[in-house]
């Protein structure tokens, strides 16, 4: 016998609609789960009546007696009895399950059953047998959602009392024959579209009918023919025949693909924040292109990027022109809605030896359109101030390039140094953001500095002031192949910066020099929970004697970003005030073991630096911090904690050093 063409629709997020053979009214009574267990007739009769024909019954008093008269009755209900401490008995009972486990099921059951979800008691047997209901049918849904359309499902429960006084329902899954796909067909569309739904849907000719695989091939579908041209594909509905005799099922598919499109002009509609020459040069496909979802995914995700707008939607809309390839052409329509332009910032951290410090920052993120954010920062810390304003143009004239230009004014009080510094810069980069992080960055940029500060002068035991005029050309190029920003887990991080300088010292001639320091981080996951991180850093300075450069532009080593365990800038040579004078070359190592579980995390580290006077990275004379930190893991990444003592401690150096931050150490 063959069925007819019946559709297998999905039923409650479990698989196919299910296919069964209806049952007779006879098959009901026989069915195993029909409750069979209430009490049997008293075997003992009372003896029969015999009755008499001729004797008539005896008159009771009461029925002659009158009626009593209305205002005798008691209109108030009796009291009533309070039963609230009184609780009925609950119902003890256990799950005996067969068949499931032997095709894999039985754990999913286990983690849907009614039966098992409110625990092992019920209010009474009723409840037991509902619940005993319920899982029946959600056996049979689970083993036809796997291609068992002529399972059966049956319970039995036990009576009380009993031995063990509680019930015992036992689950029997009958599953029967598996069925498996036959011919297999996709209707409707074009031979190319066709090609691509039938590679997406990747199921075969002999494959168990499984919901899930099915449901996830169509779904396939709908994606990967957008990405290949077809922006309007409808997929139908499913019909599945299913036959009894060889339990196989002939599988066809309707689709309508629509035109094969390519991309034609953008538009704008509602509250516009972008015009459409910017919107193109944000977007990364060009007019003429084959038309693909990807590429339109990817602009949703900049337009989330520029925090500008509250709400962003993209659709094709078709022109029924038609291009020179025959494709036709869709505009792309971008509905707008504005969002908050401004923002208003702040930060706070603590290191030993770096101090306080409170950061505060208002951003006017579009006071120059498009993207041309104005930003105002304070600096206020105890031993450091500064005011600065930056103007930053995103997506200037490319996608992700960024020109910058930025004035500060500083002063800065450490045991290295003090500065008063009056700095202007400019920059143009690619930078990884939160939402987009990417492969390569680089930066190229110009600064001036001005700058009055007090070096030590080894030649004169002295520390007199010096006002120094510098001009550097900072590059910067970085390699991140890790899976976050702010947390990485695994992966790794490359990065070099050169920086050549030209400083003129008041009293003093012209000095050239380059500094450079390379960076190199990896991460490696050895559980879900934790990760192994490593860090190393190098640096150098050529060109200029130690003494003759600037203090704020020398190598420093030391603090929460650097070797834990050392005061800010406290690692390295040192004057006879036993104040770092900094130095020519740097050499850091870190390793550390983040532990997390849920949102807080434990995080044993070991860190190792050296500051040297010469210009040549060594390992010789390194030392050595350890200690533990604590996370608090947030949506704008973890709070940090960190606790650390330096390894043989020297004279004058803390037992213990204490950073604060947003952030992982690297």
């Amino acid at each position: 016998m063959r069925f007819s063409s019946l559709r297998l629709m999905c039923s409650a997020g479990m698989g196919l609609a299910s296919i069964a053979n209806a049952q007779s009214n006879d098959a009901l009574l026989s069915d195993p789960a029909f409750d069979a267990s209430l009490p049997p007739l008293s075997a003992t009769a009372a003896p029969p009546v015999e009755a008499t024909p001729d004797a008539a019954p005896a008159a009771d008093p009461e029925l002659t007696a009158p009626l009593p008269s209305m205002a005798t009755f008691d209109t108030n209900p009796p009291p009533a009895t309070d039963t609230a401490d009184e609780k009925a008995p609950e119902v003890r009972y256990k799950l005996v399950i067969e068949g499931l486990k032997a095709i894999g099921l039985e754990s999913e059951f286990r983690d849907l059953s009614a039966l098992l979800s409110d625990g092992r008691d019920a209010a009474n047997a009723a409840q037991v047998s509902a619940r005993a209901d319920e899982d029946v049918q959600l056996a049979e849904r689970l083993m036809r959602s796997e291609g068992y359309y002529d399972a059966i499902a049956s319970t039995t429960i036990d009576t009380l009392p009993n031995a063990t006084n509680s019930l015992t329902v036992q689950l029997k899954a009958t599953p029967g024959p598996r069925y498996s796909l036959g011919d297999i067909r996709i209707t409707g569309a074009e031979p190319e579209p066709t090609g691509i739904a039938r590679e997406a849907l990747a199921i075969k000719t002999g494959d168990p009918i499984v919901a899930a695989d099915i449901q996830s091939g169509e779904a396939k579908i709908a994606l990967r023919l957008p990405e290949a041209g077809y922006p309007f594909v409808k997929v139908g509905q499913r019909d599945i025949l299913l036959d009894e005799r060889n339990h196989r099922g002939d599988y066809s598919l309707p689709v309508d693909a629509g035109p094969k499109s390519s991309f034609g002009s953008i538009r704008t509609d509602g509250d516009p924040v972008f015009t459409p020459d910017h919107l193109t040069v944000i977007s990364r496909f060009d007019r003429g292109e084959l038309y693909d979802s990807r590429q339109i995914d990817d602009l949703r995700q900049a337009l989330i990027a520029t925090s500008l707008l509250g709400t962003s939607a993209i659709e094709p809309v078709r022109t029924g022109q038609k291009a020179a390839d025959g494709t036709e052409i869709v505009d792309v329509l971008v509905t707008q809605t504005k969002g908050p332009a401004r923002q208003l910032a702040a930060s706070a951290g603590y290191g030993t030896g770096e101090g306080i410090k409170l950061t505060g920052s208002w951003t006017h993120r579009n006071m120059f359109p498009p993207e041309g954010a104005l930003t105002v920062e304070a600096v206020a810390g105890t031993l450091q101030q500064s005011l600065g304003t930056t103007f930053r143009r995103s997506n200037a004239g490319q996608r992700d390039r960024v020109f910058a230009l930025g004035a500060s004014v500083a002063r800065q009080d450490f045991d290295a140094y003090n500065a008063q510094t009056l700095t202007l810069s400019g920059s143009l980069s690619r930078q990884s953001t939160p939402i987009f992080q990417k492969r390569w960055t680089w930066s190229v940029g110009g600064e001036l500095i001005a700058t009055r500060e007090t070096p030590f002068e080894a030649a004169t035991l002295d520390r007199d002031r010096n006002t120094y005029f510098i001009a550097a050309i900072p590059l910067q190029i970085g390699y991140d192949r890790s899976n976050s920003q702010l947390d990485p887990t695994k992966g790794f991080r490359l990065s070099a910066r050169v920086s050549p300088e030209a400083q003129k010292r008041s009293g003093g001639g012209f000095d050239f020099y380059g500094r450079m320091l390379a960076e190199g981080s990896a991460y490696y996951p050895i559980s879900d929970a934790i990760t192994l991180a490593g860090r190393a850093r190098v640096g150098s300075i050529l060109g200029a004697a130690r003494d003759d450069i600037a203090p704020s532009r020398r190598l420093y080593s030391g603090g929460g970003g650097s070797v834990r365990g050392f005061g800010y800038q406290q690692l390295g040579p040192k004057d006879i005030d036993d104040k770092p004078i900094g130095g020519r070359s740097l050499t850091e190592f870190a390793l550390e073991a983040r532990y997390r579980f849920g949102d807080y995390g434990i995080v044993p580290f070991f860190d190792a630096g050296r500051v040297g006077e010469s210009s040549t990275p060594s390992i010789k004379n390194m030392r050595y911090g350890a200690g533990i930190g604590v996370r608090y893991y947030t949506n704008f990444g973890p709070f940090r904690i960190d606790v650390a003592t330096p390894i043989n401690r020297q004279p004058g150096e803390s037992k213990l050093a204490l950073y604060i931050s947003i952030g992982q150490a690297f």
